[in-house]
């Protein structure tokens, strides 16, 4: 069944309707990744968003029990170039169109995704709307002005009540923001004692677990929606080893003094360079962010920049001065992506190592 996209500033594409046949409205972004289109509508941070893939081919290897970065998808819709019924890959569980379909995610295929990333490149990006022809596009898209971004993603995505996965190594809270489950792995294939709690959970109920270490995960939106996180964050550094992660870097420049601003189309893909400023070596990494924390606004503050990308010498590491926290950018843990910057977990072990005994008030 075809299908309209209707953008703010009223550009039309008409294409191929696949997944669950549901009207939906979100921000249209692009993802430049190759592959991991599983991980990529599974990733927490997409929260409300509608994806597009660059890549002219998606779902030939379907979909598996494996990859998924959440069990319930909450990205607004996909938008491919090519979308593939028949998948063939001997970890092949379902089609892409079948998933889709399950969690009631409606995706458009057939679409001149080029030109729509040029656009979005070149204006930013911009709100959208999938619907059937018979809707009026006038009205979609005075409604899509009118309509502000939306603010709750964080609350939406994060868990409710915070729960314990069992280690024998250091004990660490991983503050869930949207967290990708590749986070919570990479702690776990580290030994250490996980206890995942919501994004709004106190200083002092955190310290209350007898953490050794806390790490602030990604999740979707501007990081200024979430002032719960950001006063946590500031009430525990310099109390217990802080490692913040995508949202969670904004979160620690904010609960810092510094401030963020919104990106006019965000980085969102597998291959960004990064480069460490000590040691000048180069990561390539996986990112999905549409804000950034401003450079000039780190003068003054305890920060000091470790890590700044290639392309747009935007901020991609921090560190604190006094303090043992420290923030990148982009996804250590990748899925999908290279794993260039995995040794980071290893920090962040080796910082809780060499610190005091755990807090417990």
């Amino acid at each position: 069944m075809d299908k309209q996209l209707i953008l703010e500033d009223g550009t039309v594409l008409i294409g191929e309707g696949f997944g669950a046949d549901v009207e939906i409205s979100g921000e249209v972004v692009f993802n430049t990744g190759m592959t991991g289109y599983q991980e990529i509508l599974s990733d927490p941070s997409y929260c409300g968003q509608m994806v597009m893939l660059t890549y002219p081919l998606i779902g030939n290897y379907g979909i598996n029990r494996d990859d998924f970065e959440s069990l319930d998808p909450a990205i607004a819709a996909l938008i491919v170039r090519e979308v593939e019924h028949e998948p063939s890959h001997y970890r092949e569980q379902e089609s892409l169109h079948d998933l889709l379909v399950a969690k009631n995610i409606p995706g458009l295929a057939g679409i001149d995704t080029r030109m729509l990333t040029r656009k979005i490149r070149a204006h930013g990006t911009l709100k959208g709307y999938i619907c059937s022809l018979s809707v009026q596009v006038e009205d979609v898209v005075k409604t899509l002005q009118e309509s502000p971004l939306q603010t709750t993603q964080v609350s939406q995505v994060s868990v409710n009540t915070a729960y314990h996965v069992p280690g024998k190594g250091k004990r660490v809270a991983l503050i869930d923001c949207g967290m990708k489950h590749g986070i919570l792995q990479s702690l776990i294939e580290r030994h250490c004692d996980v206890v995942v709690v919501p994004y709004h959970t106190s200083a002092q109920e955190i310290k209350r677990l007898g953490v050794d270490g806390v790490l602030v995960s990604n999740g979707p939106g501007n990081p200024e929606d979430v002032p719960e996180t950001i006063q946590t964050v500031a009430s525990l550094i310099g109390e217990v080893p802080l490692f913040g992660i995508c949202l969670g870097h904004q979160l620690l420049a904010l609960a810092c003094g510094a401030t963020t601003s919104k990106l006019r189309f965000g980085h969102r893909g597998s291959n960004h360079p990064v480069r460490e400023i000590e040691t000048g070596r180069i990561d390539i990494t996986a990112q999905n962010h549409g804000y950034t924390v401003d450079l000039d606004s780190l003068e003054g503050t305890e920060l000091m920049l470790t890590h700044e990308a290639v392309n747009d010498g935007t901020v991609e590491g921090l560190k604190h001065r006094r303090a043992d926290a420290f923030s990148v950018q982009y996804h250590p843990e990748a899925n999908p992506g290279p794993h260039d910057a995995n040794d980071l977990f290893d920090r962040f072990i080796g910082m809780m190592n060499t610190a005091k005994t755990n807090v417990l008030v």
